[in-house]
């Protein structure tokens, strides 16, 4: 098999881990030309591969030593050392063909090593910085593949981006979390608002909990309007995308923020209609609607 075609099963292995994952980005990243989708699925199925070392492992240690290997694998790969995983062949091809900084994957890898060090943050600025690893690495990097101008103002909006989709999951999966033993709500919020990670373990939801949530809720809506910005500065094929993105998790996020407290016992989450008419409306309306 010669390199092109090499390159070309790499890159087809990732379209099978994106379309086994059953992901709200399935849809918008099919609205790119070819190359992009490529470089924008190998970077999914590289998201995926290291979340899913760190879900399926046995235990702590075999994921640490599972995702220290999958990291020597990539920084080898990234200098011109061969690979056996078509993941890493096909997002190494993308941070080249793209010029992907490679710190992003490195971020994304050391947010995903955070879920094996801790289960709790104290404050937000902590929390921000797991968030910026973990998601707002992967918008970083995402568009450099789509393209886009002044950095100075796109890095930003894209960091925004990025804690606000990571935000939105946090606060809607945190029955899910829980039963993981993780709480990524800052404990400084519990204090502010009078109340406790032990009542929250418990199901014992009384009345600082609303503040708790709406404290959770006004930051993401703050990051979503930061990031509204991008829309501005992406081209014509990455603006696309990010629309259609940035209306999925909308969507996610207006049922986050209907809910009130009962994001705290229940995984909320929209009708599929509606999360595809939220992706179509940002599309044609773009982020600065209400």
């Amino acid at each position: 098999m010669n390199r092109l075609n090499s390159l070309a099963a790499d890159h087809e292995a990732c379209a099978e881990v994106l379309g086994r994952s059953g992901s709200n980005f399935s849809l918008p990243i099919r609205l790119l030309p070819e190359a992009k989708r490529r470089g924008t699925t190998a970077l999914y199925a590289f998201c995926r591969r290291a979340d899913d070392i760190v879900d399926d492992c046995a235990n702590t240690s075999a994921a640490r030593e599972s995702l220290a290997a999958f990291e020597a694998d990539l920084a080898s790969a990234l200098v011109g050392g061969t690979s056996a995983d078509p993941v890493i062949r096909a997002v190494v091809d993308t941070v080249r063909r793209f010029a992907v900084p490679a710190e992003y994957l490195h971020d994304i890898l050391a947010g995903v090593r955070m879920d094996l060090d801790r289960n709790t943050y104290d404050t937000f600025p902590e929390l921000e910085e797991y968030c910026r690893r973990v998601a707002s690495a992967v918008g970083l990097a995402a568009i450099h593949i789509w393209g886009f101008r002044s950095p100075r103002e796109a890095l930003p909006a894209a960091h925004a981006c990025g804690l606000a989709f990571q935000l939105t999951n946090i606060l809607r999966d945190i029955p899910e979390d829980l039963a993981r033993g993780r709480i990524y709500l800052p404990q400084d919020d519990f204090r502010t608002c009078d109340c406790s990670p032990d009542d929250l373990r418990a199901g014992r939801i009384g009345p600082g909990f609303a503040q708790l949530a709406s404290l959770n809720v006004a930051r993401a809506e703050d990051c979503y309007r930061r990031a509204k910005k991008l829309d501005t500065l992406l081209s014509t094929d990455g603006r696309i995308v990010f629309r259609a993105m940035f209306g999925v998790y909308r969507s996610l996020f207006v049922a986050v923020r209907r809910a009130g407290t009962r994001i705290l016992t229940e995984r909320v989450r929209p009708g599929r209609a509606q999360i595809v008419g939220s992706a179509l409306t940002t599309l044609v309306l773009g982020t600065r609607q209400p």
